[in-house]
């Protein structure tokens, strides 16, 4: 149902603006809280006062209903919860989310989006069971743009694929000496380590590792962020005293995803660096079958994945359907010759090649932010 039915003593606008405030509320634990969702949660009292905020900090922490709840304290008996995900209606880490909001006496319940996992949904059942009126749908596509990542997963069960790459105008990546950095200008660097911060994992290829040796952080403010890194190397021929490969400051371990063709010695060799070989059936060109990857990386509750490089990397993904969500940053330079942003066979036909929603995202300097959706996933 949509945002009309909201509650009978709190006015639609001022439903909405609730309901906005949790999704404000969820965005504070950006890249903290895989692999759970972002949720957000506001507790208002007719006619609009807010007595309770909260949101979801990461595994093991207060979920947001919690955290709302204790700041409100009594003031949340018989006042409407804003909530970003249906209420949880199991015990893992933490108590059910619905239990807790029952105990407190609150009057009603809005939320944005029914939870799919089924281990955790019903939570609107065991409130409504408990003689709590229940209303979903309230700024629905906002809550869901916010959770796209983790829905997608539960959906699909594979991560969210999001590809990036930074660019001159005539879609090169590098000269043809090889130099890239930097293509693109500091506020585009910036934006990038923004979307390093919001993936669950950092995937690489081999040739991206033993040219630039990239740590895959996410380094914004001062303050430094560590997703999981992924090095795609079909023979395992990267060095595995690599930045890629290192004890992160989150204790990480990274992932070698090859193919039967490493040899052994070369394994053990990353095993005794910490390194967890992913061996995955090859495809008909000998590299890492990707469909087994991405299946690999979901078992280890990998959610959003972001592709970093290279080329040919960014190129097999596109081939075989799997991006998303796509971010072009483009500067307004002419390499020629260099190597191309994508590799790989490409479409053949020009109706294949509108697979994606595109629009210009604002950005400061000079480049250019392309932000594209697949249209399936739109």
């Amino acid at each position: 149902m949509g945002d009309a039915r909201t509650t009978a003593t709190i006015t639609p606008v001022k439903a909405r603006n609730a309901m906005g405030r949790a999704c404000d509320l969820a965005r504070r634990a950006t890249g903290r809280v895989a692999p759970n969702p972002m949720v957000g949660c506001v507790i208002m009292r007719p006619p609009g006062e807010i007595v309770g905020e909260g949101w979801h900090d990461g595994p093991g922490r207060d979920h947001a209903e919690v955290m709302a709840l204790k700041e409100a304290g009594d003031a949340a008996r018989g006042a409407t919860a804003f909530v970003t995900l249906e209420p949880c209606n199991h015990t893992g880490r933490t108590g059910p989310c619905a239990d807790a909001l029952i105990e407190a006496g609150i009057g009603e319940v809005v939320f944005a989006v029914a939870d799919p996992n089924p281990i955790a949904a019903g939570g609107a059942e065991r409130l409504r069971a408990a003689g709590v009126p229940v209303r979903a749908g309230l700024c629905e596509d906002e809550a869901r743009d916010l959770n796209r990542a983790w829905l997608h997963a539960q959906k699909y069960k594979r991560p969210y694929v999001v590809g990036k790459t930074a660019m001159s105008l005539d879609g090169r990546i590098a000269t043809a000496a090889g130099e890239s950095q930097w293509i693109t200008a500091p506020e585009s660097r910036k934006a990038g380590h923004l979307l390093r911060r919001n993936a669950d994992a950092i995937i690489v290829g081999a040739n991206t590792v033993i040219t630039d040796d990239p740590a895959l952080t996410a380094r914004i403010d001062g303050e430094t962020s560590y997703p999981a890194r992924v090095v795609l190397d079909s023979t395992a021929r990267t060095p595995p005293g690599a930045k890629a490969y290192e004890r992160n400051g989150a204790g990480n371990q990274a992932l070698l995803a090859t193919t039967p063709a490493a040899p052994a010695r070369r394994l053990a060799a990353f095993r005794e660096m910490g390194v967890e070989p992913l061996v995955l059936p090859a495809d008909h060109d000998g590299r890492p079958d990707l469909n087994a990857l991405l299946s690999a990386l979901f078992e280890r509750d990998i959610h959003s994945a972001m592709i970093e490089g290279g080329g040919e990397l960014l190129g097999a993904f596109f081939d075989a359907g799997l991006i998303d969500e796509l971010h072009l940053f483009i500067a307004p330079i002419v390499i020629g010759g260099g190597k191309p942003a994508f590799g790989g066979d490409g479409v053949r036909a020009l109706a294949d090649a509108s697979r994606f929603h595109f629009r210009r995202a604002e950005i400061d300097g000079p480049d250019q932010h392309w932000i594209g959706q697949r249209k399936e996933a739109a």
